[in-house]
């Protein structure tokens, strides 16, 4: 392992479902964790696929964890879709949504509204509470020629009773009924990474984006030219990280023998 590479870094992308917790379980002690990143000097940012909290619900997760860190600290992809659909549609407008609340949220602070004609889009994440329905009209609506967003790809969830389906099997299905791909805003897709490194002030030489999946946190930030570690505590194994290619820059079992490994441990 090149610890000199490892040395460089300034700052940290990280990821959350599967690096900080499972669900409701957290991996390892938050608090000293976030204790070594400060005492390091390393500044960082948390960036999560997970579209369905706010980052105001993820800062009260942390601290019921123990963990006290600022709101601007946080961002997630539904943030990433609601600046995308903005820029296209800035003065805002109708939407159909299949999300949760911070999805909701994110679109509503860039001037969407939830509604199920005259949509300007159709947004597919996370919905814990879908149904037939519900997929049914977005499979219309999009079939008739509405732009189809997703926030997403993740297929899987990690918890700790295993994986469950995540806000990609939903995306899947609404991609089969009506042989339309979606634009993806989150990782791997670059709007999410660049909120992060315009956040931290920092090149992406110096950055390590640290996560559990390959095919978006890894692959994420390798497109946006970051340095990458994959911990092996949500989703990915050893053996698939040593096949991806291009290669993985480091590979950990957590965030804490990372942190460990950065102090000379």
């Amino acid at each position: 392992m090149d610890f000199e590479k490892l040395k460089s870094v300034k700052a940290l992308i990280v990821d959350m479902d599967g690096v900080l917790w499972r669900e409701s379980a957290p991996i390892g002690n938050l608090p000293c964790i976030f204790n070594k990143i400060n005492a390091l000097g390393l500044n960082y940012i948390l960036a999560t696929n997970n579209a369905t909290r706010t980052p105001q619900q993820y800062v009260h997760k942390l601290a019921g964890f123990g963990v006290k860190i600022p709101v601007e600290k946080i961002i997630n992809s539904s943030m990433a879709v609601a600046s995308l659909l903005a820029k296209k549609h800035p003065q805002g407008g109708a939407v159909y949504i299949v999300g949760e609340s911070g999805l909701i949220e994110a679109l509503a602070n860039a001037g969407f509204y939830p509604s199920e004609s005259n949509c300007l889009a159709v947004i597919a994440s996370m919905d814990r509470c879908v149904s037939f329905e519900k997929l049914k009209r977005a499979t219309l609506l999009i079939r008739s020629g509405v732009p189809f967003y997703a926030t997403n790809p993740d297929r899987t969830y990690p918890t700790p009773a295993g994986l469950i389906p995540g806000a990609g099997a939903l995306v899947g299905a609404l991609e089969i009924a009506t042989d339309v791909h979606p634009i993806i805003a989150g990782k791997p897709n670059p709007t999410l990474y660049e909120f992060a490194l315009e956040r931290l002030g920092v090149a992406p030489e110096v950055t390590l984006a640290v996560g559990d999946r390959l095919e978006t946190d890894i692959l994420g930030g390798q497109r946006l030219g970051c340095k990458t570690a994959l911990v092996l505590s949500g989703i990915a194994t050893r053996e698939e990280a040593e096949k991806f290619t291009p290669p993985v820059d480091f590979i950990f079992p957590d965030l804490e023998s990372l942190l460990d490994c950065y102090d000379g441990n």
